[in-house]
């Protein structure tokens, strides 16, 4: 993604929120040096032919349980291209955002600390679906299936609020 600067000429409303919070929680993380303050990650929320793109976590917490793609947000990255690299290295999905769908930030949502996950509606573009990185498997589920399964973290509600489940 391109910088913000500017961004109060873009027509997109999903562009200006991506920016703006892009640049606050960089100028947030840059102000608090040698404090605590929450990490920041992203969820991708892909949905074709009405089955939904979950990964099976490799690792703690919620080791096997199945997930939402995404990760950390490193520093220097925007949220956006920090989607679409963790989509690809989980699942080996090319997407392209679709839109914003939500923050999560209840501080207890993760057992690791408080880390706030900006989640995005995305739409696959190519690659192949194969596990990756902290994936141990990686499958496209029916959407009636998803809504009896237990997600780790807040998925299920991420899922809920994007009117997926």
């Amino acid at each position: 993604m391109a910088t913000c600067t500017g961004f109060l000429f873009e027509a997109s409303l999903n562009r200006f929120v991506t920016c703006y919070l892009s640049e606050w929680l960089m100028v947030v993380n840059v102000s608090m040096v040698g404090e605590r303050s929450p990490l920041i990650a992203v969820d991708a929320i892909i949905v074709k032919d009405d089955c939904v793109v979950l990964i099976q976590r490799k690792n703690p917490p919620f080791k096997d349980h199945y997930a939402l793609p995404g990760g950390f947000v490193e520093v220097g990255e925007f949220v956006e291209e920090a989607l679409v690299r963790e989509v690809k290295e989980e699942t080996g999905l090319d997407v392209q955002v679709e839109r914003f769908s939500g923050i999560y930030d209840d501080p207890k949502r993760d057992p690791r600390g408080h880390i706030i996950s900006l989640a995005y509606v995305c739409r696959i573009v190519g690659g192949e679906l194969r596990a990756g990185t902290d994936a141990k498997d990686v499958r496209c589920f029916p959407i009636k299936e998803v809504e009896k399964m237990g997600l780790a973290f807040d998925h299920a509600k991420i899922l809920r609020d994007a009117g997926v489940i």
